[in-house]
Formats: C-alpha cells, structure tokens, sequence
C-alpha cells in the first residue's frame, strides 16, 4: 500500500513516541504511586496535543517541500482528522475505565500505573492491527464495505445500549480468572500479585488491568476501521490513532471528576461512528473530502459536548 512514510519518518516518529514514553516514567514518574491532580492533567493533556500538532506541523512542511502544496494539505488534514476521530473515540473508552475502576474500587493514586501499562499495551496492539488492516485493505478491497457496515451497526448499538452499562460480575474472563487462580480480597498497594502462606495469589488490581486491555481490544476493533475511512496510508493511520492512544492516559485523568457531565456524549460519538461508517460505504461512488469529514466529525463532537453541558446543568439545577 502506498504511503508518505519513509523510514526515518517512521524512525522520527517512534523516537518522538519513546521519549514522550520515558519522560512520563522517569522524569515525572508515571509508574509511581501518585494521585494525580486536575492542574497535573490538564498540563500533560495540553502537552500531548501540542506535540500532535506540532507533529502535524513538521508533516506538514516536510510534505511541501518534497511533493508540493496540494500533497502536503491532504495529508496533514487525513492526519488531523484521524486524530480528531481517535480522540473523540477514545471518550467512550474513558468512560469504561471509570467503571472498571469504581467497580474493583481502585483508588485514583493506584489507577496510574494500570493505566501505563494499558496504554503501553494498546500500542502495540494497535501497531500490529494497523499494519495488519492496512495489508488486508490493499489485498481484499472489499472489506471496506466490511468495516463500513461494522461501524454503522457500532454506531447503532451504542445508542440502543447507551443506558446500560456492561455487567462485570458476568464477564466470562473474569469469572474464568476467578475459578482457576487465587485472588486476595483487597488491593495490595500497587503489587499485582502477592505471596501468602507460600501461594502466589493475584490482586484485584491485576483484573483491574486485564478488564483494561480487553477494552482497548474492543475499542480498537471500532476505532481502527473508522480511520480507514479517512485515509488508508499506514502511516497517517498509525500515526494519528497512537497520538490520540498517548494522550489517553492524561484525558482519562482530566475526565475522572466529570464523567457525569458528558451523558450524551455517547450519542455524539455514535452519530460519528454512522458517518463514517457510511462514508466507506459509499466512497467507490460519492467521494467525501477530507476536509468535509474533518467538519462534520467536528461539529457532531462539538454538539455532543455543548448538549451534555446542558443536560446535566439542567439536571442539577431541578435537583436543587
């Protein structure tokens, strides 16, 4: 499949990715025990979001100066929008990590560490998934259609089940994990396994990250085709859809105390899944500029966002 990347790109890229990696871990300790403040993740998540376009800047003028003006738009607005998509997304994949963590009641100053190591995590499973998308999509068209009709049917569920929450208690890994190894009836700091009386034994704090993974698996499924819709160059897609995965962890943070202010976001963010989902269903017959998507997936983020806001003050105000 064709693509911008070329391998210092990549290089570049994953440089920038690992740095930003190991500034969180060593120098302001993301691995450590700490409870982060909203002052703490309102400066990381504008850090993120600054290196994203700052990223997107640097493409931006590499592209025009190698292969001109027109090239160099259309590439940087795929990526922008990618990101904007991802990042919109990945809401809904917040709002379940507040669920997994208030059902296994993990306190905020352990939830860090879990939350490092299911970022680190979907990174390479995102990686592996994208490549692999992107070989699938060069080979069998057709799936385009595939990944079309998904998201519609995505977007569609997720309306339909927006006021259920998923039941933990029944979920069969768990369950599974529950039956076959020992687990500790409290959390252990953030150890994620322990010895007592000779018997290695998990903590909750273990399942708490294993429910993390899977949901980023789940997510992954739903978010990767979306970005297919908008470009099929590996590199704009992986590069967009690892920005928004960096910035997670910071926006989940920003988000813990406000999770009850964004209800209908989860419409907006369905009403996003169906566009797209269209958008591949069509795009051999009516083709959707970027920059038309880029608007549209705006302005349904924007007003699932402002509709929220609304309800829930109105909400607070008949409490009071």
């Amino acid at each position: 499949m064709e693509s911008i990347g070329t391998w210092w790109l990549w290089v570049a890229f994953a440089a920038i990715v690992v740095v930003m990696l190991l500034l969180d871990l060593l120098v302001f300790k993301g691995g450590q025990q700490h409870r982060v403040s909203l002052k703490e993740a309102g400066a990381w998540s504008i850090a993120w979001v600054s290196v994203a376009l700052m990223f997107a800047g640097g493409l931006w003028w590499y592209l025009d100066a190698e292969f001109g003006r027109t090239i160099a738009d259309d590439k940087t607005i795929a990526f922008l929008t990618g990101y904007l998509v991802e990042k919109s997304l990945a809401v809904d994949n917040v709002f379940v990590w507040m669920m997994i963590f208030s059902f296994f009641a993990v306190p905020l100053e352990l939830q860090r560490r879990v939350l490092l190591y299911g970022i680190v995590g979907a990174i390479v499973l995102r990686t592996v998934m994208i490549f692999a998308g992107s070989w699938l999509i060069s080979e069998f068209h057709w799936l385009l259609y595939v990944f079309g009709a998904f998201l519609i049917v995505t977007g569609i569920k997720m309306v339909w089940f927006a006021e259920h929450d998923p039941d933990l208690e029944k979920n069969p890994l768990i369950r599974w994990i529950r039956n076959h190894y020992p687990i500790t009836e409290r959390l252990e700091g953030e150890r994620f396994f322990v010895m007592r009386d000779g018997v290695r034994m998990m903590t909750p704090l273990f399942l708490a990250l294993v429910l993390v993974e899977i949901s980023d698996v789940i997510f992954a499924v739903d978010s990767i085709p979306a970005i297919f819709a908008i470009t099929t160059d590996p590199f704009i897609v992986l590069t967009s859809n690892l920005f928004a995965i960096l910035g997670l962890r910071a926006m989940y943070f920003l988000l813990a105390d406000l999770g009850d202010r964004f209800e209908l976001l989860k419409y907006g963010l369905a009403a996003i899944l169906v566009f797209i989902g269209t958008k591949m269903l069509i795009v051999d017959w009516v083709k959707i500029p970027v920059m038309v998507s880029l608007a549209v997936v705006a302005t349904l983020l924007a007003c699932a966002v402002f509709a929220s806001l609304w309800y829930s003050a109105r909400k607070r105000a008949e409490a009071s």
